[in-house]
Order: C-alpha cells, then sequence, then structure tokens
C-alpha cells in the first residue's frame, strides 16, 4: 500500500517554490561561470599566458616544446632586469625567448664566450656547464661576436643561451623594451621539466 503525504493545503504552490529554487540555483550558476571565464580571460591578457619554445636558441637551459607560463604584468611594473628570460615580439607572426644582457644606457660587447656590460665581464651560472664541456672538446661555446654598442633608451640587448645559434640582438640590435611580451616564470611541460625558472 502506498501512503502520499501533502504537506499544506496547495500542492501547486509547493512545485512552483520548487521551481523557483531550481532557477535561482541555475541563475546562480550562470553568474558563477560567466564571471569565471571574464576572470580566466582577464589573467589571460593582461596577467599570465602560456608559451611553447620553438627551436634550439635557449638550449642547453630551454628546448624545443617546452612549455612555460609567462608573466604579462611584470613590465608594467617595473623595467626588465639582467638575467631574465623574456619572450619577444619577432614579427607579427611568431615570438622569441631570449635572454635580458644588457639594459639601457649599458655598453655591451662580446668576444667569443666573455660577455662584458660597462666594461666588466659579467657572470653567467647559467652557462656555466656548456661552456666547459665546449672548451673540454677543444671549442669555444660562441662563436658570434659583437662590437661595442650602447644599448638606447628604452631598449635591452638579448641573446640566447645557445650562442652560436640564436638570431638575437646581435643580428637584430637592441629590443624595444615595448616588444617584450612577458617573462618566464614556470616551464610547466614536459612533466619531467616542470621548474621555476632562474633568471641569473
Amino acid at each position: 500500500m502506498c501512503v502520499t503525504i501533502i504537506v499544506g493545503n496547495n500542492p501547486t504552490q509547493e512545485v512552483r517554490t520548487m521551481n523557483e529554487k531550481q532557477k535561482k540555483e541555475l541563475r546562480e550558476w550562470i553568474w558563477a561561470i560567466a564571471i569565471s571565464l571574464v576572470v580566466i580571460y582577464i589573467l589571460r591578457s593582461f596577467v599570465f599566458s602560456t608559451y611553447v619554445v620553438n627551436g634550439l636558441s635557449m638550449e642547453p637551459n630551454f628546448h624545443d616544446g617546452d612549455r612555460m607560463i609567462v608573466n604579462k604584468l611584470i613590465y608594467h611594473i617595473r623595467e626588465p632586469k639582467r638575467g631574465e628570460v623574456v619572450i619577444l615580439h619577432a614579427n607579427t607572426k611568431s615570438d622569441y625567448v631570449k635572454r635580458v644582457i644588457a639594459l639601457p644606457g649599458d655598453t655591451i660587447r662580446v668576444e667569443g664566450d666573455n660577455v662584458y656590460v660597462n666594461g666588466e665581464k659579467i657572470v653567467e651560472p647559467y652557462l656555466e656547464e656548456a661552456v666547459r664541456v665546449a672548451h673540454e672538446a677543444g671549442m669555444p661555446y660562441n662563436r658570434i661576436d659583437q662590437e661595442e654598442i650602447t644599448v638606447p633608451d628604452g631598449h635591452v640587448f638579448v641573446m640566447g643561451d645557445n650562442r652560436s645559434h640564436s638570431r638575437d640582438s646581435r643580428s637584430m640590435g637592441p629590443i624595444p623594451i615595448s616588444e617584450i611580451v612577458g617573462r618566464s616564470d614556470v616551464v610547466f611541460f614536459p612533466f619531467n621539466s616542470i621548474r621555476i625558472v632562474q633568471h641569473k
């Protein structure tokens, strides 16, 4: 035997109340999803983005196919610093990943594996092992030199870590800071290479 218990005097009113509650929950879900999409759009447009390394110019520290999280906000707050790995507009179709070597007003020259900024040889710990291996094999690590120049205001001098196989400021000249998309902060793929990017 089935017993139906009706609470209240108006079952139709109870059904109507349930429908209104479901509609309210649906509206709340729609608002939550809409707000989430807006936040994601803002973050991707103005704060963070992703970038896939294309080519060998940043080996041995970054490899073809590496995926990075790029901080797009940082250079709206401050200027780039030496040693930072940046993404910059190469042309209308592609971007480059390079390392900042010299800043506005700096003088820079490159003689083999030695890089001089403002007359002083800089230390590049991110290349020490690669340079050592090349020297043990009887070869220079870098075969593209740069006569001394002064970096103009509003520009930076960038180079790839793979010094002998990189198209950078040695051929393109100093890069306008306005062409920098952001700083590479995290490598998140492949999974065995996940790390926070070291900028010095």
